[in-house]
């Protein structure tokens, strides 16, 4: 192979690996709550500004990109454990590092400029196009726990807390902040549509802990099932996923159009399906456990987009 050859394919690898790194798949769990938010400011307060739109859109994306690469940077430890234990997508990270070859130090630098991108794009939202002064607060509601959750010293994945912030971060504030900047205020009704959209996606974070447990344990990453164990972290699932179908199953008395019963009666099904499985302890098993992980994500998504569906 010659220089030229090798250089073109470690270019390759280095696009690669940061694709990899990046998760792309998996920013549709933030994209889709802030469409929601948008689609409730047309609906609701008749309010919709595509520049807005935009800019909040790639706010979002970049402060997602920060949190994916500054978690690869900081739990490379366990991802290189896990990339030995388990082949579960979705667990371990990307395995970019571990696995892919990408240098270490990259995702830390991008994931700094990509918080810093993303502050940027507070500002100009906030001062431009005076969307209002809680803007910038939102954002960094958005972009401070998402940056720390994996980096030190704050680290909020090992202080038993970071999954709380995730399940706010990804549920009523992504909602909540793109209904804010098209209107200056926010509709009462975001709360409750919050609260199955962050039970469901703290179920995410839950649930793809299980693959990584013992790799947790063994680098001292105190997350929540690290501290509260498997029998109790099953529980707390069961419970949350009934929740996130009870909390729908009320939302017409919320305001929400009753439609949003019909289009998430699939998706309440498969969480069920799931609490069953938990239930069974069909988890137990690696292949099983997969499939789970991605159900769960499927009922996230299907959360969303089922409000979406009920105001479109």
């Amino acid at each position: 192979m010659t220089e030229t050859m090798q250089a073109e394919h470690s270019k390759r690898q280095l696009i690669k690996g940061w694709f990899a790194l990046s998760r792309l798949p998996f920013h549709i769990v933030g994209i889709l709550p802030f469409l929601l938010g948008t689609i409730l400011a047309c609906r609701i307060a008749k309010a919709f500004n595509p520049e807005v739109f935009f800019l909040g859109i790639c706010g979002v994306i970049l402060i997602m990109l920060s949190t994916y690469h500054s978690g690869e940077y900081f739990d490379r430890k366990e991802d290189a454990l896990s990339a030995v234990s388990h082949k579960n997508p979705f667990a371990g990270g990307s395995r970019a590092i571990p696995v892919g070859g990408m240098p270490h130090f990259i995702p830390l630098w991008t994931g700094v400029v990509s918080l810093l991108a993303a502050a940027a794009i507070g500002v100009i939202l906030q001062f431009a196009y005076r969307t209002g002064p809680w803007t910038l607060v939102l954002g960094c509601l958005g972009a401070l726990p998402g940056f720390f959750y994996s980096t030190e010293p704050v680290r909020l994945v090992k202080r038993g807390v970071g999954e709380l912030f995730i399940g706010f971060c990804y549920g009523w504030l992504p909602v909540a902040a793109a209904y804010y900047i098209q209107t200056g205020t926010i509709e009462p009704v975001i709360h409750w549509i919050g609260l199955p959209i962050g039970f469901s996606i703290f179920n995410v974070i839950l649930i793809n802990e299980f693959p990584d447990y013992e790799a947790d344990m063994a680098t001292g990453k105190k997350n929540l099932l690290y501290r509260i164990g498997k029998a109790r972290g099953k529980a707390l699932y069961v419970a949350l996923a009934l929740l996130t179908c009870l909390t729908m199953a009320l939302s017409p008395l919320w305001g929400v159009p009753f439609r949003v019963i019909f289009f998430f009666i699939p998706f309440g099904l498969i969480a069920l399906f799931i609490v069953r499985a938990m239930l069974r302890n069909l988890h137990d098993d690696p292949a099983k456990l997969e499939l789970l992980c991605g159900l769960t994500i499927a009922v996230n998504m299907g959360t969303s987009l089922s409000y979406i569906m009920a105001y479109i």
